[in-house]
């Protein structure tokens, strides 16, 4: 494979992920009852945060934080999945190579 089709292959593939992310971005589910979001989604929309920040910034149907939570379980699972995601990339950034 020549280097011009596999730069142009890794291009469609990276916009292919984030198009493919930024279908699953956070807001709010007009289907939920009463209670709203807990730990579970809690914990998805922190892993989600960064694609979910990029598409709010073009739109104003998409938060980053839904605030029709349940309180601190929705708190502890956002900071933790945001923690899941940011941890790793911080964790690389310190490496010198």
């Amino acid at each position: 494979m020549t280097t011009s089709r596999r730069a142009w292959a890794v291009t469609v593939l990276a916009v292919a992920c984030v198009l493919a992310l930024g279908a699953c971005a956070a807001g709010t589910n007009v289907e939920e009852g009463p209670g709203g979001y807990g730990f579970w989604y809690g914990l998805w929309h922190g892993i989600i945060l960064p694609v979910t920040f990029v598409v709010s910034l073009f739109t104003d149907t998409v938060s980053i934080y839904d605030v029709e939570n349940n309180g601190n379980w929705y708190d502890a699972g956002f900071v933790l999945g945001l923690a899941l995601f940011s941890g790793p990339a911080m964790a690389l950034r310190g490496r010198s190579g």
